[in-house]
């Protein structure tokens, strides 16, 4: 081995070593761009610690702290019985009126709350935008996955007042998963969409309030959807809720309103909102640093 030959030979095995370091070069998307959901997994922590600290800033120097979930659609079930059951009488299915529509505020409760926390997390989070490289659909998932703590906390009232007004649960509640798994899909989807919008738009905060009010009553919370004729009530389902709400009273109330049609037409509503939503948030997520 010749003097050139020897000296050259660190060279080649410093440099073969360089090339074997992993390099992660971040880059702007250009126009409709791939979902990238297994980057999720690899900051499945940061998932964790974000939950972790929405639900802990919710309740933080709170005196009642965790009651608020129970509180507000608790107080909402005194006032719907009050004025929609009791003075106008609206029909509930055989089911007493406490009752049946605190079943449908317990999921509609965690899809307002989570609907609101998440339209706004994208801009709250700007901090963290501006300096660290992270998926950032991790934002507004976490605000909304903060939300199952008071689905729980919610849900245990429930079932006390079933067992108070001695409402027996059927066979159906083994369909409960999949409905809250599909107010989920539906929290997360609109949420996706409010979240990018309100980067750029910065009065779409002042509009979440008003398109939370309309959703309500556009939902059978205080009335059932029976008191639509059939083919509207198979098209009432294009609205998700709907079939989330009904689902529930079918699932743990035991009514006799089956929600197949309404439920079959909201399982496509949401997951239409869902993968849009996806697509829309990854497409206007490289401007986020910028604008926000």
């Amino acid at each position: 081995m010749t003097a050139i030959e020897r000296d050259s030979q660190p060279l080649r095995e410093s440099t073969d070593h360089r090339d074997a370091v992993p390099v992660l070069r971040i880059e702007p998307s250009r126009g409709w761009v791939s979902l990238r959901l297994g980057a999720l997994w690899e900051y499945r922590e940061l998932l964790y610690f974000l939950t972790w600290r929405d639900i802990k800033v919710r309740y933080k120097q709170t005196v009642l702290g965790g009651a608020w979930a129970i509180i507000q659609p608790f107080f909402t079930m005194i006032v719907f019985s009050l004025f929609f059951g009791r003075l106008a009488r609206i029909p509930s299915d055989g089911i007493p009126y406490p009752v049946f529509s605190y079943a449908a505020l317990v999921p509609w409760t965690f899809f307002a709350n989570g609907l609101t926390q998440s339209a706004a997390s994208v801009v709250a989070s700007a901090h963290l935008i501006n300096k660290v490289y992270f998926p950032r659909l991790v934002i507004p998932i976490s605000s909304v996955g903060s939300g199952l703590v008071d689905l729980v906390l919610s849900f245990a009232v429930l079932l006390g007042m079933m067992l108070y007004f001695d409402v027996k649960p059927t066979w159906n509640v083994v369909w409960l998963p999949g409905l809250v798994l599909l107010t989920l899909v539906t929290c997360l989807g609109v949420g996706l969409w409010l979240s990018a919008l309100n980067v750029q738009f910065r009065d779409v905060r002042y509009t979440v309030p008003f398109l939370t009010q309309f959703w309500l009553f556009a939902t059978p919370v205080a009335y059932p959807s029976s008191l639509l004729p059939v083919p509207w009530r198979t098209l009432y389902g294009l609205n998700p809720m709907a079939g989330v709400v009904e689902g529930f009273r079918w699932a743990l109330l035991g009514t006799n309103t089956a929600p197949g049609p309404i439920l079959m037409v909201s399982s496509a509503a949401a997951l239409t909102l869902l993968v849009s939503g996806l697509f829309y948030f990854r497409r206007m997520e490289r401007r986020f640093a910028d604008i926000v």
